[in-house]
Formats: structure tokens, C-alpha cells, sequence
């Protein structure tokens, strides 16, 4: 009787000391820390404010890169070719959600991956893309942001005119082949009606064109150029401030960086704000949103920035309007 007695506590001892073993290594497991993919065709140096505010988007939801959330950081340096080995790469490693810097980043994302959820940080016509079905229904794998906005080519004339009170022609650089560059084009000519201003349009279909046209709107006697946004110019954006110099011709671009790079003037949506938004949506869908059901989110806050040097050295005297609505002036 004591024999088994004795057997049956030294069972229950057991057990328990196995339980508490087993509890102790559950408790101990890590747990699986998201990764998210982020996936651009531009190189680290000429984005870090977009990097900032991605993450500053991800820290509004809790999401610390090196604490709660890992990045993979995927940079192709303005050679686009190389994006397609840099998505699959990202689905490779099992990543959560790709995160895309624009168009060109996307196509080989979403031609990668039909599961792991792609939040786009910008795209001038996500539907014309193929990219979503619809900005409010997006189905599928793919949601973000959209740049889409053809009435801020009708603004920059403006801004432009504001600037130059006698432009009376005005050289547009556009690429054909950009989705929405129709639209911008179309609100561009409606607004020079407006203003009484001679459009003269110049394809710019890949950066040995930029020179060409530069030549080709100093015969046609513009006085001012008007850069519309697409991938082309976008990938090789010092280049061309340094050509409008050269060329004595003011221009206004769809992006800050322009400026920075020695540009005149810029007007369009603000990118800090755009990557704080996929930010927050990277974040959403971490915490089970489905991408499918997030509306495509359109920009809603626009900038303008001017360098106070270049209008200086084309000599131009910025209007005190320009200066006080400016949100940022380059000195």
C-alpha cells in the first residue's frame, strides 16, 4: 500500500514538474516580430524625410522599427530594371506587407505577389495602372495612396504667372507613356486659356530627351517651363534644374526635391505627409485589415517651395504673395 502510494506521489511530482517545464518554454517563445518589405526605385540618400515619415506613421500605431517591427529596406537607385529581382527578393524572405515607393515599384511588386499585402505610397492613376479595381473598393492584395490630381498643372501656370506676370508661352514637359499625363496636359490647357498663355508641349520619353527639349522650348520663345510628374523625370531630377539654368528658363516642378536640387519652384502634394499615411495603413493591415477593404486615400495636403537663389540668379524678384504662402523658401 505504501509502495503505491509512494509511486503516485512520485507520478503527480512528476507531472507537475513537466507542466511547469512545458509552461516555462511556452512563455519563453518568441513572439514572431511583423516584417515589413519596403520596396523603392530611388537610393536612400534622396528620400530620408519619406523614410522618416513612414516610420513616423508606423509609431503613431505602436510599430518601433528595431523593437515591434523589422524593415527591409530595398533601394534600386534609379535603375528600374533591377526592381523586379528586389520584389522577389522581398517575397522571398516572407515579408508581412510590401510597401512601394511609386508606379514603377509597384508593377513588379504586385507581378511578384498576389498574397502578401502591397500598400503604394503614391500612384499617379491606380486604377488606369491596374493596379486596383476601384479607390474606394480596391479588391485584391494592393491599397495606399494616390497622387492623382490633374488640376495641380491648371495651379502651378498660376503660381507661375504669379511669378513671372509677363509669361505669355510656356514650354510643358510631359512623357506620354505616364499614366494621368493626359489629364494633367488637358488641365494645364484649360488653364492657360485662362491667362491668356501659349502652351507648347514636349514629350520627354527618357533623359537623353531632356537637353532636346530644353533647346527646343528656348526656339519656341517660352519663358517659363512648366514640368508635369513621371517617372522619367523623377529618376533624373538634378539633372534637369541644372538644364533650366543653363537654359535661363524659370520652371516649376510636382515635387520639393526639384528645389532642394537647385529647381525655382515646386507645387504638389506634400510627400512627407503621403509616407506618414502608407505608414498608417502598413500599420492597419498588421492589425488584420484587409487591403482589399481600405479605400485608395487621395492627397489632401499640397506644398509649395521656392528657392530664393535660383530666382535670384535668373534674376527674378519673388512677389511678397509667393513668399508668404510659400511653406518652405530655399535661401
Amino acid at each position: 500500500m505504501n509502495k503505491a502510494r509512494d509511486q503516485l506521489i512520485r507520478f503527480v511530482v512528476f507531472a507537475t514538474i513537466v507542466t511547469a517545464f512545458g509552461s516555462s518554454a511556452e512563455a519563453q517563445q518568441p513572439t514572431k516580430v511583423p516584417r515589413i518589405g519596403s520596396l523603392s526605385g530611388q537610393s536612400p540618400s534622396t528620400s530620408p524625410a519619406r523614410r522618416e515619415a513612414f516610420q513616423q506613421g508606423l509609431r503613431e500605431l505602436g510599430y518601433i522599427e528595431g523593437k515591434s517591427i523589422v524593415i527591409e529596406w530595398r533601394y534600386a537607385e534609379g535603375k528600374f530594371d533591377r526592381l523586379p529581382a528586389l520584389a522577389a527578393e522581398l517575397v522571398r524572405l516572407k515579408v508581412d506587407i510590401i510597401v512601394t515607393g511609386g508606379p514603377q515599384a509597384t508593377r513588379p511588386a504586385k507581378q511578384a505577389t498576389s498574397t502578401i499585402p502591397i500598400v503604394m505610397a503614391q500612384d499617379p492613376d491606380p486604377v488606369g495602372n491596374g493596379f486596383v479595381a476601384s479607390l474606394a473598393q480596391p479588391g485584391g492584395n494592393i491599397t495606399g495612396l494616390s497622387s492623382l490630381a490633374p488640376e495641380l498643372s491648371g495651379k502651378q501656370l498660376e503660381l507661375l504667372k504669379e511669378m513671372i506676370p509677363r509669361l505669355s508661352r510656356l514650354a510643358v514637359f510631359g512623357t506620354s507613356i505616364n499614366p494621368g499625363n493626359a489629364q494633367n496636359l488637358r488641365e494645364a490647357e484649360l488653364a492657360a486659356k485662362t491667362f491668356g498663355v501659349e502652351l507648347q508641349y514636349l514629350d520627354v520619353l527618357g533623359p537623353k530627351r531632356f537637353e532636346t527639349a530644353f533647346l527646343a522650348a528656348r526656339k519656341g520663345r517660352a519663358d517659363a517651363v512648366l514640368v508635369l510628374q513621371s517617372g522619367v523625370v523623377i529618376a533624373h531630377r538634378a539633372e534637369i534644374p541644372e538644364l533650366a539654368i543653363k537654359n535661363r528658363l524659370p520652371a516649376i516642378y510636382p515635387r520639393s526635391e526639384f528645389v532642394i536640387d537647385g529647381g525655382l519652384m515646386s507645387y504638389g502634394s506634400s510627400l512627407a505627409d503621403q509616407f506618414r499615411q502608407t505608414g498608417l495603413y502598413a500599420g492597419r493591415i498588421l492589425r488584420g485589415e484587409k487591403p482589399g477593404d481600405l479605400p485608395v486615400t487621395q492627397s489632401t495636403k499640397f506644398e509649395l517651395v521656392i528657392n530664393r537663389r535660383t530666382a535670384t540668379s535668373l534674376g527674378l524678384e519673388i512677389p511678397s504673395k509667393l513668399l508668404f504662402t510659400a511653406d518652405e523658401v530655399i535661401e
